[in-house]
């Protein structure tokens, strides 16, 4: 019986984990495009507009097709270093990519944000 209860627990821990991280299984790429909004902002303030369509399902995966973004894994996942050939440094500059999903913060990165038809997705460049 506590066997059976350390080995439950244990599961649930691991399900918990898996879901506070994005998940534990990228979700399948879509079968026919979905269109979705870029709104790049720089650090002087000027923005631009990408307008995209694309099969894959995951944020991070469409703009690294797309070419609009670079970046690196790290252990938190895709961490943005580039947008639109501006390239930042977090560790020398103090500025960061942030990602903000119809105007507000996301919750999830890049790599684990999954895309929706319609939505607006802003990479504003931050600085601490």
């Amino acid at each position: 019986m506590k066997k059976g209860l350390t080995l439950s627990l244990s599961l649930v821990l691991v399900l918990s984990l898996c879901l506070a991280l994005g998940g534990c299984f990228k979700p399948a790429d879509y079968d026919t495009p979905v269109a979705f909004t870029v709104i790049v902002v720089h650090l002087d303030g000027t923005e631009k507009t990408f307008e995209y369509e694309t099969t894959k399902s995951t944020l991070g995966d469409a703009l690294l097709e797309k070419g609009l973004i670079d970046g690196h894994q790290d252990t938190y996942g895709l961490t943005i270093t580039t947008v639109d050939g501006v390239y930042y440094d977090w560790n020398t500059s103090g500025i960061y990519w942030s990602l903000l999903i119809n105007g507000e913060y996301a919750m999830t990165g890049a790599d684990s944000t999954v895309i929706e038809e319609g939505t607006v997705y802003s990479l504003v460049a931050t600085k601490m």
